[in-house]
């Protein structure tokens, strides 16, 4: 692997590592609805002013129905179900749940024969979700209301993403900076009856509208290109990687910025679902040193 592209890898890891240092400033505040919202219209119109400045507009109302699928399962299912988390769930325990929608894709795709079935794989997502049970056993056994409702909904949202995964798969119809921009304006629009029902918590602060810009703009629009970037360098194999190393920037910004508490238990449940999650994937460390050639 190139240095360009190692760094672009630990840039795109270190932003959407803070997403869910942004979401855990946002959410109380704001509540769910409007996170979500916020952070897929800001992306949305970042995206189209990117998309204008290319001349890359055409193709989306065409391919309606591909991007209305993509943008509940890929983007308003799952940003909405963790700003509900994010209320509850340290930056660490978002960033690991989030780091098994490999695992949930796999096994999608098993159930729907577009996988085929491998022993190591299954392996990896016992052994992942072995993993999640050690994270969170203590916090379900001691306070079961306040943890048990935002673990599976974080869990529901990798799903999601496995939902979504399988769906471009089989019916991709857009290269992916069309999907990534139609899918975020089609979830825009699904989003906005939520917030006639969930209203914001509190009055927005600065430092709230600061953190949903972020989300939006850096998160999602800036992030975006750049992981297709990394896809067309380094192959997809190599750029999953950002998903083993995400949990590692969530942890590090949630303890500078948050002061959340690392402890050694917690840290060795998140071990052993990324552990988990690479079997799961086949995901091989010496995948990283092979550079792929751009078709």
């Amino acid at each position: 692997m190139a240095i360009a592209d190692a760094l672009r890898l630990l840039l795109l890891s270190a932003i959407w590592g803070g997403s869910f240092l942004l979401m855990r400033i946002a959410a109380p505040i704001l509540g769910v609805a409007y996170v979500a919202e916020g952070r897929v219209l800001s992306a949305s119109l970042f995206l189209f002013l990117l998309a204008l400045f290319r001349k890359r507009l055409g193709g989306l109302l065409c391919n309606w129905r591909y991007l209305l699928v993509m943008g509940f399962f890929n983007v308003a299912l799952p940003f909405s179900l963790f700003a509900y988390a994010a209320a509850v769930l340290s930056t660490s325990q978002l960033s690991v749940l989030n780091a098994t929608a490999p695992i949930w894709a796999y096994a999608i795709g098993l159930t729907l024969g577009i996988e085929t079935f491998d022993i190591k794989r299954l392996c990896g997502m016992v052994t992942a979700l072995c993993g999640v049970v050690l994270l969170f056993w203590g916090l379900l056994v001691a306070t079961p209301d306040q943890f048990l409702l935002p673990v599976i909904s974080s869990l529901c949202a990798a799903f999601s993403y496995g939902i979504a995964t399988n769906y471009a798969k089989a019916k991709a119809t857009l290269a992916p900076f069309e999907t990534a921009h139609g899918s975020l304006w089609a979830a825009s629009l699904l989003l906005v009856p939520m917030l006639f029902l969930w209203p914001a918590r509190q009055m927005p602060t600065a430092e709230s509208l600061l953190a949903v810009a972020g989300l939006g703009v850096v998160c999602t629009g800036v992030a975006f290109p750049l992981y297709y970037r990394l896809i067309r360098d380094i192959g997809a194999s190599s750029a999953l990687t950002v998903t083993f190393l995400n949990p590692v920037f969530a942890t590090l910004w949630g303890a500078l910025y948050l002061a959340e508490a690392v402890v050694p238990r917690h840290m060795f449940g998140m071990a052993v679902i990324l552990v988990g999650t690479a079997l799961s994937t086949g995901f091989r460390v010496g995948n990283l040193r092979k550079r792929r050639k751009p078709a």
